[in-house]
């Protein structure tokens, strides 16, 4: 009986051991960056990069100030906040208005370069999340914050001004 017992309970602990490694597929890396209202809507809120053990990113966009069903584009543009006409790196998953969430697995450039989470914390880039994909509201950024080298670069000046894209 006492066999019995010992052999399951080295059984639970090896599980829960394998489970546990198994659970997290983040290596523990991530990077938080503030996202500044862009217009008139009192949105803002943060972007975290989660390095995942493969070295691929999870980023998550959370805002506060959104409301309604609409699906709210997130870019990652190349260059500062400010520039105007920045080219997009990446197009992310839209924010749910209704929550001020999305999720993106981030493994490539919008021209197909595998990007790692310590490439993109090299990366002079940006995110900004517009009101809409198409129209007037293509124009209008919601929430926009530096990530990277930008983010390092723009430290000492504050505030950045919040540049518009292009429209293609």
């Amino acid at each position: 009986m006492k066999r019995i017992i010992w052999v399951v309970w080295i059984g639970l602990i090896g599980a829960a051991c394998q489970e546990s490694e198994n659970t997290s597929e983040f290596t523990g890396n991530e990077i938080t960056y503030a996202l500044q209202q862009g217009s008139e809507y009192e949105v803002s809120g943060t972007v975290v990069f989660k390095e995942r053990r493969n070295g691929t990113t999870t980023v998550a966009v959370s805002l506060t100030g959104t409301e309604g069903n609409d699906k709210l584009p997130v870019h990652l543009h190349l260059g500062d906040l400010s520039a105007a006409d920045a080219d997009v790196a990446a197009l992310l998953s839209p924010v749910d208005a209704k929550t001020g969430k999305s999720e993106t697995l981030l493994t490539n450039l919008a021209d197909e370069t595998a990007v790692s989470y310590s490439s993109l914390l090299q990366l002079e880039a940006c995110i900004k999340i517009h009101l809409a994909d198409t129209g007037p509201g293509r124009d209008v950024i919601l929430a926009g914050g530096n990530i990277g080298e930008s983010f390092t670069k723009s430290i000492a000046s504050g505030r950045t001004g919040i540049g518009v894209c292009k429209s293609e």
